[in-house]
């Protein structure tokens, strides 16, 4: 049975930051596609971040636009976990942030972690 469990998420001041950790069991993490979402009350669940394996076995990054510079995403293969490290936080980073994978046909959500930020 395969399991995302987020956690890491809390309260934080505006300009400080959090590391999420997604825990993954009953897959291969280094074969899917790993990525964050988030979703911000009454708006749509957007994605944050990917990592993904090349051709050539190595990892690849993606972020969505208005995160770039302010997020970074990696994974353990070994420990089965991928992580967001999120810095200089704005408030309109809050959000529930759900680990997902993706493995061609196969889709997998977590349950999320909540992330605020406010003074």
């Amino acid at each position: 049975q395969v399991q995302l469990v987020e956690s890491g998420g809390g309260l934080v001041q505006p300009g400080g930051a959090l590391r999420l950790s997604c825990s993954a069991s009953g897959l291969t993490v280094s074969i899917y596609d790993m990525s964050w979402y988030r979703q911000a009350p009454a708006q749509e669940r957007e994605l944050v971040a990917t990592i993904s394996m090349t051709g050539s076995f190595e990892d690849e990054t993606k972020y969505t636009d208005s995160m770039t510079g302010r997020v970074t995403i990696s994974r353990n293969n070994a420990n089965k976990a991928v992580f967001l490290q999120m810095d200089s936080l704005k408030p309109e980073a809050t959000a529930v942030y759900f680990c997902h994978a993706r493995h061609r046909q196969l889709v997998y959500w977590g349950q999320g972690t909540q992330v605020a930020v406010a003074s």
